[in-house]
């Protein structure tokens, strides 16, 4: 582990041990475990993938639709499952599964999380993008990031009523970390949250290690922590600035914090930078 990783750890006491045990971690879907258990196969079928999507029709269709973005370069259109799994491959179609089955486990709350989804699912796409262009991630673990980084958060506003609040304050927090705000009041933050249930899912750990370090931009210099978890906290941080142009939000203070070291790990100069930016916004156009 990390000096920067291990900073980021929630300290293990009585009471954090107890708020942990009181927020509630949805387990690990029954379709996510046939298609891991698929996957860690030798030699994985994709007929059999494909029969353990197919059983759910919601799922089935929801793939299509994702699997034909734009997004993810398809020349041809999949109108099977079989065809999505054969035209992306199995590792992104177990990626897309993956963030769909957090859905289901999530939504139906009190709360409205269609906002968090559809930022959350644009967030992906722009990492699957910047992953593809810089060739510096695997474009389903960039997916599965993408779509989990923040998946902390309504589990939190499941867990305090005032959460909505404290979101906004750290969201206008000009030189603070992300998460220290949630950390003083609650003994916990979205990043560790997040973590815990990527963990419990058995998600890739380069995946889980991101989650619990996307607001922490010290990692991004930090030359113990491998290359693949900075590139993808580096990815993260130019996916936010690109949903921020789509909505013509000019200002960004998570770029501010990190967006020079985000550049400079990935080496990328300040034109490329706007070059990549403006090549993903008209793709999020050409989606529309």
């Amino acid at each position: 582990m990390t000096t920067v990783a291990a900073q980021a750890l929630p300290t293990e006491n009585a009471v954090e041990d107890a708020l942990m045990r009181s927020i509630r971690i949805p387990p690990r879907p029954s379709l996510l475990v046939d298609l891991q258990r698929e996957l860690a196969q030798s030699d994985p079928s994709p007929r059999q993938i494909a029969r353990i999507i197919a059983s759910d029709v919601g799922m089935s269709g929801a793939l299509l639709k994702l699997a034909n973005s734009p997004f993810f370069g398809a020349a041809r259109k999949a109108k099977s499952v079989e065809q999505a799994i054969n035209f992306l491959g199995i590792n992104q179609c177990a990626s897309l599964l993956t963030g769909l089955l957090a859905r289901q486990a999530i939504d139906g709350k009190e709360s409205d999380l269609t906002t968090f989804w559809e930022i959350s699912s644009r967030r992906a796409q722009a990492l699957v993008f910047t992953s593809r262009k810089l060739r510096v991630a695997p474009p389903d673990i960039a997916h599965t990031f993408g779509l989990f980084c923040d998946i902390g958060v309504p589990l939190l506003m499941d867990r305090f009523a005032d959460y909505g609040d404290t979101y906004q304050q750290a969201c206008n927090d000009a030189s603070g970390m992300f998460t220290a705000i949630e950390d003083r009041r609650y003994s916990t933050n979205h990043a560790a949250i997040g973590c815990l249930l990527a963990r419990n899912w058995g998600l890739s750990p380069d995946v889980s290690w991101a989650i619990l370090l996307h607001h922490d931009y010290r990692v991004l210099d930090d030359d113990a922590t491998d290359d693949a978890i900075r590139s993808l906290v580096a990815l993260s941080l130019l996916a936010e600035k690109g949903i921020q142009r789509l909505h013509n939000e000019h200002s960004s203070f998570e770029w501010e914090k990190g967006g020079e070291s985000a550049c400079r790990h990935l080496g990328l100069t300040e034109d490329e930078t706007d070059d990549l930016l403006e090549e993903l916004n008209e793709t999020f156009y050409t989606e529309r």
